[in-house]
């Protein structure tokens, strides 16, 4: 495998990872208050996500910025936390909406970054020239978070479209899924 198809894999897996799970239910919370026709706006959710992430990844993996990092594993899941209490308060449509999940995506982005630059580092070693890797990792991350939206919004369609729940009903159930898995992840997480 060349060096972009391993990075690539990895930003994939990265996201994907079931045992890894904070970035997926992250990615959940933002896309809960969206049905499939909002697909457009849902992938510019995303890819805000993904360059906030690969700010602060690309930047710590250069050692321009170093975060102590149990406190980023503690703000992690307090991040998707805010997120998905957010949701509980807030209508599906609107541009305010659009643009404070913009906001969060972009922002909470940066501090996820920060979550995976350790183990990045490690494996770039001293090599010189990693714009290349951060690139193909970047790609991969973002091609996993279209396939968890794709699945969520998938899932949007059948349980609201087609069994006829409301969609205010799905987007509580969702956020409220995914506040309380963040919750646990701050009561466990080492910082305190």
């Amino acid at each position: 495998m060349t060096d972009f198809q391993t990075f690539y894999q990895l930003g994939l897996e990265h996201i994907l990872d079931k045992n890894g799970y904070d970035h997926i239910i992250f990615v959940i919370a933002l896309c809960a208050l969206y049905q499939a026709e909002d697909w457009k706006r849902v992938l510019v959710l995303v890819t805000s996500f993904t360059l906030g992430h690969s700010i602060t990844l690309a930047l710590s993996t250069f050692s321009i910025i170093s975060i102590d990092s149990d406190l980023v594993e503690f703000l992690i899941p307090v991040t998707i936390f805010i997120t998905a209490f957010a949701n509980l308060f807030t209508k599906p449509d609107g541009h305010k909406v659009s643009i404070r999940n913009y906001a969060f995506a972009g922002f909470f982005g940066l501090i996820h970054g920060l979550g995976f630059s350790n183990y990045l580092k490690s494996l770039l070693g001293r090599d010189e020239s990693i714009v290349t890797q951060l690139f193909a990792f970047n790609i991969g991350l973002e091609v996993g978070q279209i396939i968890i939206v794709a699945v969520l919004l998938a899932a949007g369609f059948l349980v609201v479209g087609i069994a006829g729940v409301s969609q205010r009903d799905w987007k509580i159930t969702i956020s409220a899924a995914v506040a309380g898995i963040a919750l646990v992840l701050i009561i466990e997480s080492n910082y305190f």
